[in-house]
């Protein structure tokens, strides 16, 4: 499976499973996300530990997701970035636009 979804307190919280976030899989990220959409959860964090790279279909993902939650008056929190990942969210100055996290519990710290 690409990625694990669990819910915490109203959360979600969406663990990718993959190294690699790209067009190949970015389509049933935002699929899952319509459908925590759809279910009314409004909290969302994505924990990108184990995610070496992504692309600017993993990027747009990433950017339907800050949008899902801010239409909702909810937070999505970005956590566990590679360096790679990181400097490509910098690059494209997305760190100024999404919440981002060290880990898992300082994402559901910053949503709390």
């Amino acid at each position: 499976m690409e990625f694990t979804v669990t819910q915490d307190n109203g959360t979600a919280i969406i663990e990718l499973n993959v190294e690699r976030l790209n067009a190949s899989n970015a389509s049933g990220l935002k699929a899952e996300l319509a459908l925590l959409n759809k279910k009314s959860i409004n909290n969302i964090v994505i924990d990108m530990s184990n995610t070496k790279y992504c692309d600017s279909s993993g990027l747009s993902a990433l950017l339907l997701a800050n949008r899902l939650c801010k239409d909702t008056n909810g937070m999505f929190v970005l956590c566990g970035l590679q360096d790679n990942v990181q400097k490509l969210i910098s690059i494209a100055q997305l760190d100024k636009v999404l919440n981002l996290a060290a880990d898992k519990d300082a994402a559901m710290a910053q949503i709390a």
